[in-house]
């Protein structure tokens, strides 16, 4: 592809590639994050108790979940390369359903049903709408978050999400009078996706490398297929097309979901400014501008802010496409909008997100061991840039043992409001406030 475009043109984020070379490449910026796009909807859709069998009363609801979590990242990827007035970077900048606020939101709508996403999309719509009032201040905001913080966070958050992965790759949420969960046959398919993401990761190379989970889950259930494990029972009765709906489940306004989102809308703040600036760097060798940090911070709170019209979960920047762009150099932000025409015709479809709900739960656990696994390294590389003396080695110690301690006992909290004990138990949230006030506080260490 580099000998089709000159060194100029390949760095400049206007110039349009020929048709031949931007679809192929649009399309490897949907494979590298499709899987993890969806995955969010049905993680939080399983935990309020839509189901994940097509016999479930409330499946068309998981469904539809999954159906505007595609929809809703082509339309905020727009946001962010075609832009309006001060909304949008103007660069190849993919969004999709952000992992980060998964631990926010499961004990908020832990068994609720509709009801409980109610509460959810209230605190979507508030926080979209806070990050995207820090986009102006943005910049003089990031002293708060070194990478001492934000590596404590990350891996926080794939800490968080572990269990998840092995509930799901032993054949879901464990209960009495299941004795196929954890059985050999749901760890084989499980398996199966890690071993053959691993090996195409490594030996592999251009896009089945960079789709290295899609294929292994593609793998997984096939195996699956050939165990009787696949279901396609609720692709015939989904639909052709639908559109959206306003406020699908309703909206409510309670003090846990608008604290907690708001704070993760912060933390996704920042998370994006780095992520433009990883996009300029390996894209184009420059720094970014304030002008396209404060664009990107705008169209990523707004654009979580439109997903809650929808019933759709918090979007954020995806940091997986960052990679792919310093690994093609192709910066053109017209590649990442045909990637969003794509996905925006695949959330106009709802039978795509009834194929994708056909695949078996251990299928989907060996995908999310390695996603999961991978933000907990993601935030390990960036804690190996912290200096390592007495003062980070406390403030990480207090912060992770009281994030740890609480989310493994939630009984120590019982005493405490409703509200407190939802923000308190999901460990990620006093970890980062406790990690950020006494970066803030704790003078620097002498030694």
């Amino acid at each position: 592809m580099s000998n089709q475009m000159t060194p100029e043109q390949m760095r400049d984020p206007n110039y349009t590639p020929p048709l031949h070379v931007a679809i192929p490449l649009g399309i490897q910026h949907v494979l590298a994050m499709f899987i993890a796009n969806v995955t969010p909807a049905i993680i939080i859709a399983g935990a309020a108790g839509f189901g994940f069998g097509s016999n479930s009363p409330d499946f068309p609801n998981m469904i539809y979940m999954m159906q505007m979590c595609m929809l809703l990242a082509g339309v905020t990827t727009l946001l962010q390369t075609i832009g309006a007035g001060p909304i949008g970077a103007r660069l190849p900048i993919v969004q999709g359903t952000s992992f980060a606020f998964i631990p926010i939101m499961v004990p908020i709508v832990a068994g609720g049903g509709v009801e409980a996403m109610a509460m959810v999309t209230g605190g979507v719509l508030v926080g979209g709408l806070f990050q995207a009032a820090l986009a102006p201040f943005i910049g003089r905001l990031r002293f708060a978050l070194p990478p001492l913080v934000t590596g404590l966070i990350i891996l926080m958050i794939g800490l968080s999400l572990l269990k998840v992965g092995i509930q799901y790759a032993a054949g879901g949420v464990p209960a009495i009078g299941k004795p196929e969960f954890g059985s050999l046959a749901n760890w084989s398919v499980a398996g199966t996706v890690v071993v053959v993401t691993m090996v195409l990761k490594f030996y592999a190379r251009g896009m089945l490398s960079s789709a290295a989970v899609l294929v292994g889950l593609i793998a997984g259930y096939i195996l699956a297929y050939t165990m009787g494990m696949v279901n396609f029972g609720g692709v015939e009765r989904a639909a052709s097309f639908a559109m959206p709906k306003l406020f699908p489940f309703g909206i409510e306004f309670g003090a846990g979901a608008i604290i907690g989102i708001a704070l993760m809308s912060f933390i996704s703040a920042i998370e994006t400014v780095g992520d433009v600036s990883g996009i300029t760097k390996g894209g184009a060798d420059r720094e970014a501008t304030d002008k396209e940090i404060q664009g990107a911070t705008y169209a990523d709170g707004l654009g979580t802010a439109l997903s809650s019209l929808a019933g759709a979960l918090p979007n954020t920047s995806f940091s997986q496409n960052v990679g792919l762009i310093a690994m093609t150099r192709v910066m053109s932000r017209h590649v990442a909008t045909y990637g969003a025409i794509f996905l925006i015709i695949c959330g106009l479809i709802p039978k795509v997100g009834a194929v994708i709900s056909t695949v078996p739960i251990e299928v989907l656990g060996g995908g999310v061991i390695v996603m999961f696994g991978m933000i907990a390294s993601s935030g390990m590389k960036m804690l190996a840039d912290v200096e390592w003396n007495t003062r980070n080695m406390m403030i990480f110690a207090i912060s992770l043992s009281l994030g740890l301690g609480l989310m493994q006992v939630p009984e120590a909290m019982q005493h405490m409001s409703g509200t407190m004990k939802a923000l308190l138990g999901t460990g990620l949230l006093p970890a980062a406030v406790c990690a950020i006030v006494l970066n803030l506080i704790v003078p620097e260490s002498k030694d």
